[in-house]
């Protein structure tokens, strides 16, 4: 198993990344909180992954150890495979996740794309207490006004690639960034996505 890789960061698309590991570029596939950190020509290591089936070998990237470990966890629920374990670290952190299993709250969960009812219920009755206590302070990004160069663009990029209209996309964006004056700059994308994709997981119903 690779547990993680380092090395140079090549491109960054939507939904991975190539990272130059011993002169092999490396493929991984990753959340888009994940890839928003990474920048193209700087050194990254990312937590990883590796996913066996007969004819493919896919490799997943995580920010850290934590998430790469509640990735793993998630798989183990009926009917979650590694796309769907990794569209729940998409819109909820691991934290995230293990507050809404411990509350058995499924209104949360249901703000993934591809869980309903039926599917929320099923991985609170199947993880239990297997993701453990909350490890973090459970805040995540909020948004800031900065003098950086304005990245919406991006997290609508990222909104687009994962399914959504340019158009529904935008205004999942403006709705998080209502109450934000100026542009966002780069330490701000992850929080701006997350919330966006939180959002819009809501207004699937």
């Amino acid at each position: 198993m690779i547990a993680s890789v380092r090395g140079t960061v090549l491109t960054v698309r939507l939904d991975a990344a190539v990272v130059e590991v011993g002169g092999v570029g490396m493929l991984v596939q990753a959340t888009p909180t994940t890839l928003a950190a990474l920048r193209v020509g700087h050194e990254a290591r990312l937590a990883t992954s590796m996913v066996v089936r007969e004819d493919s070998l896919t490799l997943f990237g995580f920010g850290d150890d934590d998430e790469r470990d509640v990735f793993e966890v998630l798989q183990s629920v009926s009917g979650v495979g590694p796309r769907l374990a990794l569209a729940m670290l998409a819109v909820h952190t691991p934290d995230g996740l293990r507050r809404a299993v411990a509350a058995e709250d499924l209104a949360a969960l249901k703000r993934v794309p591809g869980i309903g009812q039926k599917g929320a219920q099923r991985i609170v009755l199947e993880l239990g207490d297997r993701l453990g206590a909350p490890v973090g302070d459970g805040l995540s990004g909020t948004p800031t006004p900065s003098a950086a160069v304005d990245r919406r663009d991006e997290v609508v990029e990222a909104l687009v690639g994962l399914g959504w209209n340019v158009k529904v996309a935008q205004e999942a964006v403006a709705g998080v960034l209502a109450d934000v004056d100026g542009p966002i700059g780069p330490e701000e994308v992850a929080g701006v996505l997350r919330a966006a994709l939180r959002g819009l997981g809501a207004n699937r119903g």
